[in-house]
C-alpha cells in the first residue's frame, strides 16, 4: 500500500496540517498545493439547505493522499435523513477531481462518529448565526 498523507480536518477553523511520511513521491511543495486546492474544490461544494460550504460545516472527516496521487474521502452529512444524501457524495468527488494532478477520487459516507455543530469552524458558526 502507498504511503498516504491525511489532510487533519478535526480542528474546526484552524488551518489543516498534513501528515509527513519518511518516504513520499509527491514533494513536499505539490503536497501543499494539492492540499490547498483540494480543500478550496471542497469549500465550493455547499449543503442546499445551509448557506455554508461543507468544509467549514466539518463534513469532511478525513482527506488522505495517495502517493499515486488518488484521493480518499470520508465525509458525512448534518443528518443521515439529509434529502441530497445520494448527490452530495458526488459533489464531493467531482469538486475534488477537478483539481490538478489528482488521480481518482473515492469518496465514502460515515456516520461515526455523528456529525454536531461542534465540527463548525467560526466562519461557519458566524455564518449560520450560531454565536
Amino acid at each position: 500500500m502507498d504511503n498516504a498523507t491525511t489532510i487533519d480536518t478535526n480542528s474546526a477553523g484552524e488551518e489543516p496540517q498534513a501528515g509527513a511520511s519518511t518516504e513520499r513521491a509527491i514533494s513536499p511543495a505539490e503536497l501543499e498545493r494539492l492540499t490547498t486546492d483540494i480543500i478550496g474544490a471542497l469549500k465550493s461544494v455547499y449543503d442546499p439547505e445551509i448557506p455554508c460550504d461543507i468544509y467549514e460545516l466539518g463534513l469532511i472527516y478525513k482527506v488522505d493522499i495517495e502517493d499515486d496521487r488518488s484521493i480518499n474521502i470520508d465525509m458525512t452529512l448534518t443528518a443521515p435523513g439529509c434529502p441530497v444524501a445520494g448527490e452530495m457524495p458526488g459533489w464531493v468527488e467531482n469538486a475534488v477531481a477537478s483539481v490538478a494532478g489528482v488521480g481518482p477520487v473515492t469518496v465514502d459516507m460515515v456516520f461515526d462518529p455523528p456529525w454536531t455543530p461542534d465540527r463548525m469552524s467560526d466562519e461557519a458558526k458566524v455564518a449560520l448565526n450560531w454565536y
